[in-house]
């Protein structure tokens, strides 16, 4: 297609339009799924079989940030954003030694407010354990990406303005100060997002943050993912990847 009149007569390029979204898998603990009434847990053995297949299709699993930096720079179509919500204990057990053997890169997202405690906000359990510093820091150490995932696992589109500050920027504080390492993503706890609360992360200084489906929201701050579980064979994998292209918004800059 043509440039535009103005663009000719100017010598300005027109701006590249955005491409597809990138492709960021959503997971949670990994482990025992017999207790699942989330269906948030994956098995050792079926993550394994998960990145085996990205490989299998030219495909790389690495952390959001590096998959943007990626991004931003016109490559990163063979990268996989992989994204682990509420930094249960079993990350550096199940999931960080499959991670080396394939590797793969991650983003772990943790409530630096319940170090080493357990998943209260399930009603239904069953009661898993968190990450202690020490395993977040264990994790970092392991070329894991930390962010930060709140405080304390709060809807940030029901809190009043006290907490949506301490959920963004003080649990950004906290996770730098136990990491040592700049603290850039924010993940939405149970994936719910409106305006203010995309406006309070940017504030906070997050470069990014990562949602489910966040519809006319979808922005830098407000990433789709796409949720993995125990049932995702290669042939919904690969269904989910066709979806997510199809149906997602672009993102603006990427």
């Amino acid at each position: 297609m043509a440039a535009s009149v103005d663009s000719v007569e100017t010598g300005a390029l027109p701006a590249p339009r955005p491409g597809p979204p990138p492709w960021v898998a959503m997971y949670h603990s990994v482990g025992d799924c017999s207790d699942d009434p989330y269906r948030v847990t994956v098995t050792p053995e079926r993550l394994g079989r998960q990145l085996a297949w990205l490989r299998r299709r030219g495909l790389r699993g690495v952390s959001v940030a590096d998959l943007l930096a990626a991004r931003s720079r016109g490559g990163g179509r063979d990268l996989v954003g992989l994204t682990f919500d509420d930094g249960y204990a079993d990350f550096v057990t199940g999931a960080l030694p499959l991670l080396r053997r394939w590797g793969c890169g991650a983003t772990l997202f943790v409530l630096p407010g319940r170090l080493g405690g357990v998943n209260a906000w399930d009603p239904l359990g069953p009661r898993k354990p968190l990450l202690s510093a020490d395993g977040i820091r264990r994790a970092a150490a392991e070329g894991v990406e930390i962010g930060s995932h709140g405080l304390t696992h709060v809807d940030l589109t029901r809190a009043d303005d006290l907490t949506l500050k301490a959920e963004t920027v003080e649990s950004r504080a906290r996770l730098e100060e136990l990491t040592g390492a700049r603290a850039d993503g924010f993940c939405y706890p149970y994936g719910t997002v409106d305006a203010r609360a995309v406006e309070a992360v940017r504030e906070a200084g997050y470069t990014y943050a990562c949602a489910i489906d966040p519809g006319p929201l979808t922005g830098p701050h407000a990433l789709p993912r796409v949720h993995i579980g125990q049932n995702d064979t290669s042939w919904r994998l690969l269904l989910k990847h066709r979806l997510h292209r199809l149906r997602r918004r672009p993102v603006e800059g990427l």
